[in-house]
């Protein structure tokens, strides 16, 4: 035997290992998710000005959610001398769109404003009577719902000049390296930093509104598409406006709410990048902190045991935060410009205390933070911010009517002034749906262990067929608790050979893990180290993966926003992904709502074939009633919370043939040890009567 070979069999990469190569996600040359070609722009002033039209946009190359590395500039046209006008002519600012020119620009990047209803309207609701009032709330409801046309926002390099951004942080932007606005950031960022620039005087006299005083924002954007950025740069210019013209006090201006520990850790790191040399101070909420804030609960140690319970609502773990609010209670007021928090860290700090300087709640997340899971620690900071010019600013993938209402509801009964600030809404593409650049996948597999024989080919292409999608790696894999993701860890950690990696290119995450060992994982997987993470939905919302070119739901989704949601890990900023859902007979009832979303974003996409949902399987599929749908929002499929669908490759027989030759084990040494036992009193009873010889 050649001891040679055995040593080195180990590092050779063989044939079944070459599957398993790091393939990152290519780049892409424009951030923007849509832009319609056939819509024909003037070449106005403004494009001669920053020296680049919109075909010199789109040629640029930028991967806008990698690395944000400087780029040379192009050399930039000397611009044209304009004819001066004449006397009688009263000629625009040259940095702004015409009427024409800004309903073509949100037209072709699928862009729609809505007034929703003013609150002098809900006030004139109550006065009528039950019976009418059903009547005129939906003809209302109907006629308050107005088209706004606001200036768009063409490239970054605009922000400075017309819109009179901070220019510190404009170079933080340009050093990021963002030069083109996708589209939730090309509708939302003008009318957030001057709404009463962004919205004309006529419009505004038209619809009879006030935006000097500003506006309540509510925008709906696919995932991926830069609502953090959107939110980030008006919040970080109004501290920065506030310093030059008030004083340079520090405040606390701006809380950001967020559902899940790891993306306000995520969009920390964001906002510290965009603040860099500008002195604004972005905080995020941790246990034991201490915030000024007014009022008191009635003793300190009330606060501090209260922000040191167990915060499950927030999928934040107890682990390594203990020693956080140990460290918490010697520390003093921390005091900063921007705080981003989960809502229990926060209201359970908060109590009977309020937030007299906080002029911006922003809600990021917001259709589930308005849920009820997390309803009532959200209005509770939402009622603790008591400033009179506090402005509302909501965004998420998904937002339902119910959601809109409860927020039209509560700014409604907050307004207690003469101007009414707006309530604006912003729909990007098609509300709920996913975004054009992915391919959805429906694969049918009958039983749990179809379900993983199916996902092994996935993991190797080389033994896959037809029936399942060809996907690189990394991917993220979904499943319904914390024991099937367990369960699936612990099936597929050896699938990936030791030359690739072994069991370190696979990991688990859920909440039961401890937060130092969560953000780790979240750490390594970001890093290309880990290459399938298994998870629960608590990766669903808001987290940005560079380059992750496939989501894999192993358990179908328990809603169609949670659908949308979790697809749109991957596709990100126009990149290319693959949705791959995996359903058995246990799903048929459950999966009307998901195919319903899949068929709209073919549609949205352009797509002719059938794609990821055949027609004669829409047609087919079964419609669930109101209350099975609640039921499996909250527990998802049922059938899944026991053991007889569990994650294995064993067949049913072979668990049964296995219990029971662990518990004929079991019997066998308990009729041992009761024998022992026996055997042992009977020599005892002998012993004690027997007396021995005498001497």
């Amino acid at each position: 035997m050649d001891i040679l070979k055995i040593l080195s069999r180990g590092v050779k990469k063989t044939s079944s290992s070459q599957s398993f190569e790091f393939k990152p996600a290519p780049r892409v040359q424009n951030p923007q998710l849509y832009h319609d070609k056939g819509v024909k722009r003037k070449r106005d002033d403004q494009e001669i000005q920053f020296g680049r039209n919109h075909d010199d946009i789109e040629d640029q190359s930028l991967d806008f959610f990698a690395s944000r590395e400087p780029k040379q500039p192009k050399p930039v046209a000397q611009p044209t001398v304009a004819k001066e006008p004449q006397k009688d002519e009263v000629k625009p600012e040259p940095s702004l769109l015409d009427n024409d020119e800004v309903r073509q620009v949100l037209r072709s990047h699928r862009l729609k404003f809505t007034l929703l209803s003013n609150h002098e309207d809900q006030k004139a609701k109550v006065t009528k009577s039950k019976k009418k009032k059903k009547d005129i709330s939906k003809v209302k409801a109907k006629d308050a719902k107005k088209v706004l046309f606001p200036q768009p926002l063409v490239s970054f390099t605009q922000l400075r000049d017309t819109w009179k951004l901070s220019p510190r942080l404009e170079d933080n932007l340009a050093d990021q390296g963002y030069r083109i606005p996708t589209e939730v950031q090309l509708g939302s960022l003008p009318i957030l930093i001057q709404p009463e620039k962004a919205i004309s005087t006529t419009a505004a006299a038209e619809l009879g509104i006030e935006p000097e005083s500003g506006v309540h924002f509510l925008a709906v954007a696919p995932t991926g598409s830069g609502k953090t950025l959107s939110f980030l740069i008006p919040a970080i210019n109004d501290v920065l406006r506030r310093r030059a013209k008030v004083t340079k006090e520090r405040l606390l201006e701006t809380v950001v709410v967020v559902p899940t520990r790891e993306l306000a850790e995520q969009i920390a790191n964001e906002g510290r990048k965009l603040t860099k040399n500008t002195g604004v101070k972005i905080a995020m909420m941790r246990r034991g902190m201490r915030l000024p804030a007014e009022g008191r609960v009635g003793s300190e140690d009330a606060n501090e045991e209260s922000g040191s319970e167990s915060d499950d609502n927030d999928e934040s773990s107890t682990g390594s935060d203990i020693d956080e609010a140990e460290k918490g209670k010697e520390e003093s007021v921390t005091r900063a410009d921007i705080l981003i928090t989960t809502p229990l860290l926060l209201g359970n700090f908060l109590k009977s205390r309020t937030l007299p300087t906080v002029r911006s709640l922003i809600l990021d997340e917001g259709d589930v933070l308005l849920e009820q899971r997390f309803l009532e620690q959200t209005l509770q900071i939402w009622s603790a911010c008591v400033n009179p010019s506090l402005r509302l600013r909501c965004f998420s993938a998904t937002m339902g009517a119910h959601i809109e209402e409860l927020i039209s509801n509560q700014l409604s009964k907050r307004e207690t002034d003469d101007r009414v600030a707006p309530l604006v809404r912003l729909v990007v593409g098609l509300k709920d749906t996913a975004v054009p650049s992915i391919s959805h996948k429906l694969v049918y597999c009958a039983t749990e262990q179809g379900k993983l024989f199916a996902l092994r080919q996935i993991l190797h292409p080389q033994s896959s067929s037809a029936s399942v999608p060809d996907m690189n790696l990394p991917i993220l894999v979904f499943t319904q608790t914390i024991e099937r993701a367990t369960a699936l860890h612990n099936e597929l950690k050896f699938d990936f050979p030791l030359e690739a990696g072994g069991p370190s290119r696979i990991a688990a995450l859920h909440s039961s893990l401890s937060d130092s060992a969560r953000s780790d994982i979240v750490r390594r997987f970001r890093a290309g180290e880990i290459w399938a993470l298994v998870t629960t939905d608590l990766l669903m919302r808001g987290l940005d993966f560079r380059g992750v070119s496939g989501v894999i739901n192993y358990d179908v989704p328990t809603s169609a926003a949670a659908y949308v949601h979790r697809v749109g890990r991957t596709g990100r900023a126009g990149q290319p992904g693959i949705a791959c859902t995996l359903y058995t007979n246990d799903d048929v009832p459950y999966l009307k709502s998901i195919a319903n979303v899949i068929s709209q974003s073919e549609k949205q996409a352009g797509k002719t074939e059938d794609g990821g949902v055949p027609k004669w399987l829409l047609e087919s599929l079964p419609k669930i009633s109101k209350e099975e749908k609640k039921k499996l929002k909250q527990r998802g499929v049922e059938s899944r919370r026991g053991t007889a669908n569990k994650i294995t490759t064993k067949s049913a027989w072979e668990r049964r043939k296995e219990n029971n030759r662990r518990e004929a084990i079991a019997s066998s040494k308990k009729r041992k040890l009761e024998g022992y036992n026996n055997d042992t009193q009977d020599q005892k009873s002998m012993d004690e009567e027997w007396g021995g010889l005498d001497d």
